[in-house]
């Protein structure tokens, strides 16, 4: 499998895995903070790095509606971060295909 290459951010707020400190994304990338993860506040992103996405989607009923999504874990460390939505069935809820859910609390 090889090293992976890991990118590492510049910016005015850098968020990383809680676990290992990887860097993930830039307070320039957040969408917004007022979303609800499996373990409480979570923010949406439209961009994050150093991610690995699971391979098995999930179709999921959320607040929101329904979505189809995939999780997503840290590329150094394994930790689950949250998901990936990659279809909102909701017209309203477009916005959201190709952005990240990142869990607050594993920030």
């Amino acid at each position: 499998m090889g090293l992976k290459y890991r990118e590492y951010l510049n910016g005015k707020k850098v968020y990383g895995c809680s676990t290992c400190r990887s860097h993930l994304s830039t307070s320039d990338k957040v969408m917004s903070k007022d979303f609800q993860g499996q373990y409480g506040q979570a923010y949406l992103f439209c961009g994050v790095v150093n991610i690995e996405e699971g391979e098995e989607q999930q179709e999921r009923n959320m607040t929101t509606g329904r979505h189809r999504i995939a999780s997503i874990s840290c590329v150094r460390c394994g930790t689950m971060l949250g998901w990936k939505y990659i279809k909102a069935y909701d017209s309203q809820q477009k916005y959201k295909e190709g952005k990240y859910i990142l869990e607050k609390s594993l920030l």
